[in-house]
């Protein structure tokens, strides 16, 4: 069931029509109940691999906590107890990522192996579920967080389901923390107008930005990026800036929409998207996009690892045989790269997305290893940080390296990245921008226009949120009057601009495939 959908929108409006209805008590078996109806709607076998996560981690999280609660008066005691927690976790994570490898990369395995090996091994025609790798990160933080005793474990089935399959988040998002959004979703509340209008507006707001834009912008892009692209650089140039656009406001669109659902329900979700446009570094890009994904890598993936006895020795070894600064950082530069190299293959199983994760991971390793030489050109050249001209410099900078690296999420497969960068830069032909090769895309010059406005909209409000200025506070600040218009004027830039425009047909969240 899409979020751009009628179906998901009357599942939405029914469900918290019914939530401020039934008791209190029985408010949080409302939203499970309307978690599976929306989970359901895409096939009941798809359900049966989210019941069984959450099974497994609920399952896994009763042992942890039964070995937590186990008296370890010595030291003896203490270790057999932590080598019993340790099992029980990796047991739990293996089964979980596992099922994650089969679903989503066994194929891809396969098919990538030489084919006197790759040819004899099985394929699986598994149609993988929604959510699948949100969920499964989801459950495994809450495994590890019990394991380390951050809270203990939900003794009821039910409600651990619910913080596991909770809706809005299904499709892509947020990756919650269980002492975070469980409090929540278990606690009992009355109907908060407040809340309810912040949710329409949040949910109003993401339409526009996905209906509008995104859906726009897809259009190009779909005719432009493919696998034997006709046109010049400039074109391709232009395909990958549009899908830039798409992206941006599809991705910011839907946690929108996820944050204002949730927000109707009086549930504040987690912050995953904060206008990464104005990012100085490749560094501070990923800490504003998907920023959940981010610190569960941080979290759960880089300390284990920069921590761990292994990368230690790595550490030691490094101090004594690399001179100066590369020895000093080596072993938090490696971890660096192996999370930015996960974060590529999260995204899907194809070598477009490997090389992905090593552009960011290699260019990210890269300044950590010259940091300081960047400080002595910045310092001869009497740079001032702070300035307007070289934040501008630092975010055009940042918004270049990411330009690139967008060739390798959208291109069809990996030789068509290079392919397409080549004619980009060796085969340019700017002619076609202006000989009307554009508008023969599938946009017409009112969609142009539409884009653009809708943009210069965009980037005004998030300017204006860069410099600290909230703009609901200051919206419920004006009269009733100024309010409402402002919300039916995006109300009907939704339904005139979005829904209901000549030829529109809409499409899903790109986000839903990672």
């Amino acid at each position: 069931m899409s979020f751009a959908s009628l179906p998901f929108v009357g599942l939405v409006a029914a469900g918290v029509i019914l939530y401020y209805l039934v008791p209190k008590r029985a408010q949080w078996l409302l939203l499970l109940a309307v978690s599976m109806a929306f989970y359901l709607a895409g096939g009941a076998k798809r359900a049966v691999w989210l019941v069984l996560v959450a099974g497994l981690t609920w399952l896994a999280g009763l042992l942890l906590e039964k070995q937590n609660a186990r008296p370890a008066p010595d030291k003896t005691a203490k270790t057999a107890v932590r080598r019993v927690k340790k099992r029980i976790c990796a047991a739990c994570l293996v089964l979980c990522f596992g099922l994650l490898y089969l679903m989503k990369y066994w194929n891809f395995t396969a098919s990538a192996l030489p084919s006197a090996i790759g040819d004899k091994l099985p394929r699986w025609d598994f149609v993988v579920p929604l959510g699948l790798s949100y969920f499964i990160f989801q459950a495994a933080g809450y495994v590890i967080d019990v394991y380390r005793g951050k809270y203990p474990a939900q003794k009821n089935p039910l409600k651990y389901g619910l913080f596991v399959s909770f809706f809005p988040q299904m499709v892509q998002g947020p990756i919650s923390r269980y002492d975070q959004l469980a409090p929540q979703l278990l606690s009992a509340r009355g109907l908060d107008w407040r809340d309810l209008k912040f949710g329409i507006q949040l949910c109003l707001w993401g339409y526009f930005k996905k209906l509008v834009i995104a859906d726009r912008a897809a259009v190009l892009v779909n005719a432009v990026i493919t696998e034997n692209c006709p046109y010049g650089g400039a074109v391709v140039a232009c395909g990958i800036l549009f899908y830039c656009i798409q992206l941006y406001c599809d991705f910011s669109g839907g946690i929108d929409i996820t944050r204002g659902v949730a927000r109707m329900f009086g549930i504040d979700m987690a912050e995953n998207f904060r206008r990464p446009i104005f990012a100085t570094s490749l560094t501070d890009y990923w800490r504003r996009w998907h920023i959940t994904l981010g610190a569960w890598m941080r979290d759960y993936v880089f300390y284990p690892l920069s921590l761990s006895r292994g990368f230690g020795k790595i550490s030691r070894w490094a101090r004594a045989h690399i001179r100066g600064t590369g020895g000093k950082i080596f072993a938090t530069s490696l971890a660096t790269f192996i999370v930015y190299l996960i974060i590529g293959v999260w995204h899907g199983a194809n070598f477009r997305y490997i090389a992905f994760g090593l552009w960011n991971g290699v260019l990210i390793t890269a300044s950590l290893l010259l940091e300081k030489t960047f400080l002595r050109w910045k310092a001869a050249l009497h740079i001032d940080d702070k300035s307007a001209a070289w934040r501008v410099f630092m975010t055009l900078r940042t918004g270049l390296l990411v330009f690139v690296g967008r060739y390798f999420t959208r291109a069809p497969r990996l030789r068509s990245v290079f392919t397409l960068l080549k004619t980009t830069v060796l085969h340019p032909q700017p002619s076609q921008l202006l000989d009307g090769t554009l508008l023969s895309l599938g946009l017409a010059k009112t969609d142009f226009l539409v884009v653009a406005l809708a943009l210069a909209v965009l980037l005004t409000l998030e300017c204006f949120q860069e410099r600290g200025v909230h703009i609901r506070p200051a919206l419920e600040k004006k009269p009733g009057f100024v309010q409402w218009l402002a919300v039916t004027a995006l109300l009907l830039a939704v339904l005139l601009l979005g829904v209901f425009r000549a030829g529109y047909i809409p499409s899903g969240f790109i986000y839903t495939q990672f």
